[in-house]
């Protein structure tokens, strides 16, 4: 009963794939693909690893899941490995209080799995190295951030156990709420191009904002924003809002970025789509 490979895995209208920044451990990793397959996921990226697909300790850890690391993709920075993600979660264990409540405002498990429900687009979740965690720079990277509801005397599980969790949730509330109903059928997703865009746009109107807290003020809207999982005719109303916020008080300072190019548009460099 250990391997039944041959039935189809369960459907999703997400495409989840696990992202392991400086995983260490061959055991960890092959755990890893265990746990994923065992709840009916299989896409996995590693960036910058510590240890080898190909390590005959993970082999032995992932068991019939060994397909996992076969098709595993290493990339050499988060960037590049979410690049095609419309929703981008870091995870973590630490669970700051006071003046840092707002930027690591988590969601738990349960309420992610809901969340994705109905949402279709890929969907990046990322685990940090072993005892670190994931860095500052990581997580500002990410749209929101996910905890696990650890007892606070020992807040920090394994890496493996944290994917465990994770998965388990996602399958859980599939196998609860179905994902294809009959006669069902609601779109939610953003693009990628749309993503960049929109947290672009966020981040020069606050940038255009009289205040010394203008990067916090940015953090807070683009995770809020982001956790209400918009579409892309959303986004998009939503760009040109903050395009056209940002102008008015680009020009009511004497800035002259309102009579530049980004007047009108938000034109990533790294992305040639625009919004006019």
């Amino acid at each position: 009963m250990g391997d039944r490979q041959n039935i189809p895995l369960p459907k999703s209208s997400y495409e989840l794939e696990i992202v392991l920044v400086g995983i260490n451990h061959p055991g960890n990793l092959g755990a890893i693909c265990r746990t994923m397959l065992n709840h009916g996921f299989d896409k996995l990226i590693l960036v910058n690893p510590n240890c080898s697909p190909d390590d005959e300790d993970a082999r032995n850890r992932a068991k019939h899941s060994g397909r996992i690391l076969d098709d595993v993709k290493v990339y050499d920075t988060l960037e590049s490995a979410v690049s095609k993600s419309s929703l981008v979660i870091g995870t973590s264990g630490k669970r700051e209080v006071g003046s840092k409540i707002l930027k690591r405002h988590f969601v738990l498990p349960w309420e992610f799995a809901e969340m994705l429900r109905d949402f279709n687009g890929k969907v990046s979740l990322i685990f940090g190295e072993e005892g670190k965690g994931l860095s500052t720079e990581d997580l500002d990277r990410c749209d929101f951030l996910l905890t696990l509801p650890t007892w606070d005397g020992y807040p920090i599980a394994n890496l493996s156990q944290a994917v465990g969790h994770c998965v388990y949730e996602l399958h859980r509330d599939r196998v609860i709420n179905g994902t294809n109903v009959k006669g069902v059928h609601k779109e939610r997703a953003l693009s990628p191009e749309l993503r960049k865009i929109l947290k672009q746009a966020i981040s020069e109107f606050c940038d255009s904002l009289d205040g010394d807290k203008n990067d916090l003020i940015s953090d807070v809207y683009d995770r809020v924003i982001l956790r209400g999982l918009p579409i892309d005719s959303e986004a998009e109303r939503m760009i040109g809002a903050f395009v056209q916020g940002a102008t008015a008080l680009q020009k009511q300072s004497g800035d002259e970025n309102w009579q530049r190019e980004r007047r009108k548009r938000v034109r990533p460099e790294e992305n040639q789509y625009s919004l006019e």
